[in-house]
């Protein structure tokens, strides 16, 4: 999963709890699967520029990279890099033919075997062609065998055996050592094999900088003061010419993103569950509002290495002490959005395999939570706790200029005072939110969004996943921003991702949340609506829910 500051971050749509009194089907028929403006090509005219608002301005460009897994790195990235496959709006993957004109399991005894067939046509932007060669580069970095590269996840590549040369150049065959059933969620993206040849390549060779491309636009310039990135048409591209001439992402605050976009500054940018932000978007002058269900949900991450936090009691009377359906409500009003709570963290209440295993963990039950913390030896000293001298206080970390993260905050203070847990809510500037403060745990609780994919197991394994051990012996959580993790919990996400069988990977796949539920590093609020603001000439971009964007069919109509 990709990780948002923005209120947005895996799956589609939704809730879980009975308290909330809202059931899937009702927001399955509020909601469409994708809100984009789907023209021809013959239909959008050439040129132009495209202003596009992102809520950060990032150094790492590698998204495979645990710091560069972001969805503003990913917005950027798609305009720029391949992609073995994509989705449509049902999240149904298949070839990216502009790279992969086939893909196929062509063996499965005794070892599962998928035969890629490249297009001859790609290159890399340096002029040499893409082959097997960057695929097994990839391979070797992602796969965990070498814990300096600083991976955001090795799912799937950790259960290859080996990626070879098939009859040439472009035939690639990737063999199993156990089977996987999300194959197709690899290599999306592909970075070329100088980006996956040593440990310092994967991890600086991206760091302020995009040195090759393979897309329908190239990097063109970075701005530091004005926090942009311009992308520009790649007149070397192979496939359909891009419509626009370029395209200029440009990072602000959250306040300033709104205000940028009403005053005819930015073309499109992605609202997030706010309604201020949303109301404000909506009366922009020639604009619309694109709204989809999608892999996007609200959460609160509670780091577990915190000395508060980490005993399992004192994280289960958080999530106890926090009413969801009422901070569910309060994000989402005014916004059209038919939301429910979420009792899962790998499935939406609108995707087949939903089903609530957050047990009494999801209910709001304020005394059970003072009843753990007694037992946790948090004894109360009015207002609030103390054990052996020292209060319990947790710091409540938002990204500064973030209204709806703020409000999150407030009502989080003041339901976790009423158990004796005293909260400090700490603002930090949006830039330094992931790489300063998230990242490396700098955090007691903090609210954020996941943005994933269509492959549940694939795009969360890394979230909920247990400590590998760094070459300096010291534990590296990698994307588990909440920093507990169980060998039991990574177990039964293998065996979801090993059975081929859907019905088996889902059951595993729900044993798995349950277990999660337990250890309570990710609280599950709701599946955020995307909003997204857009320019009423635009066409083939908005809310795009599973659904992969087409960069090269962006444009104006008008």
């Amino acid at each position: 999963m990709l990780a948002l500051t923005a209120v947005l971050p895996s799956a589609a749509c939704g809730s879980g709890g009975e308290r909330a009194g809202r059931h899937a089907g009702d927001a399955r028929q509020a909601i469409k699967a994708y809100d984009v403006n789907p023209l021809p090509r013959s239909r959008v005219r050439d040129g132009g520029t495209l202003q596009w608002g992102l809520t950060e301005f990032p150094a790492q460009w590698n998204l495979n990279h645990v710091d560069g897994n972001l969805a503003d790195v990913k917005k950027v990235v798609d305009a720029l890099m391949p992609a073995a496959f994509r989705a449509d709006e049902k999240a149904a993957p298949s070839p990216n033919t502009d790279y992969v004109t086939a893909a196929t399991v062509t063996a499965t005894n005794p070892r599962q075997v998928v035969t890629y067939t490249l297009n001859p046509r790609a290159r890399w932007s340096d002029g040499t062609s893409i082959t097997w060669q960057d695929y097994q580069a990839q391979w070797k970095a992602m796969r965990g065998a070498d814990p300096d590269f600083h991976v955001a996840s090795t799912t799937g590549y950790q259960d290859i055996a080996s990626v070879e040369k098939g009859e040439n150049d472009h035939e690639v065959k990737v063999t199993f050592q156990t089977p996987f059933s999300e194959w197709q969620s690899l290599f999306w993206p592909l970075y070329p094999r100088s980006a996956n040849a040593t440990p310092q390549a994967f991890n600086t060779g991206w760091l302020n900088r995009i040195p090759v491309t393979a897309g329908p636009f190239r990097f063109a310039a970075f701005d530091q003061t004005a926090k942009t990135v311009t992308v520009v048409r790649d007149e070397r591209w192979w496939g359909d010419r891009a419509k626009l001439d370029k395209i200029v992402f440009r990072a602000l605050d959250g306040e300033a993103l709104v205000g940028a976009f009403t005053n005819g500054e930015l073309d499109v940018f992605d609202i997030g569950p706010s309604a201020p932000d949303y109301a404000r978007a909506k009366g922009a002058k020639g604009a619309v509002i694109r709204q989809a269900a999608g892999p996007d949900f609200r959460h609160f991450t509670v780091n577990g290495e915190s000395p508060a936090l980490s005993d399992p009691k004192v994280r289960q009377a958080i999530a106890l002490g926090l009413d969801r359906d009422a901070i569910a409500r309060s994000d989402l009003q005014g916004l059209g959005w038919k939301g429910a709570l979420l009792g899962n963290h790998f499935f939406m209440n609108t995707q087949e395999g939903y089903q609530d295993n957050s047990g009494e963990l999801g209910r709001y039950d304020p005394a059970r939570a003072e009843r753990l913390l007694d037992e946790a030896g948090w004894r109360r000293a009015s207002p609030t706790r103390r054990r052996g001298g020292t209060e319990l206080t947790v710091r409540f970390v938002v990204p500064a200029g973030l209204q709806l993260s703020k409000s999150e905050g407030e009502l989080a203070r003041a339901m976790l005072e009423r158990i004796g847990v005293k909260v400090t809510i700490q603002a930090v500037p949006g830039d330094d939110f992931f790489a300063k403060y998230i990242i490396p745990g700098n955090f007691d609780i903090a609210p954020f969004s996941y943005f994933g994919t269509p492959f549940p197991v694939s795009s969360s394994y890394a979230t909920y996943a247990a400590a590998v051990k760094g070459s300096d012996g010291k534990p590296r959580w990698n994307a588990n921003f909440g920093r507990t993790g169980r060998r039991e919990i990574d177990t039964a996400m293998r065996r979801a991702s090993s059975y081929l069988d859907p019905g088996r990977a889902r059951a595993e796949t729900n044993e798995a949340d349950r277990m999660i539920w337990r250890e309570v590093n990710v609280i599950p609020l709701y599946q955020r609506p995307q909003n997204w603001g857009v320019k009423a000439t635009l066409a083939n971009i908005g809310a795009p829910g599973f659904y992969t964007l087409r960069y090269a069919d962006i444009g104006f109509t008008a």
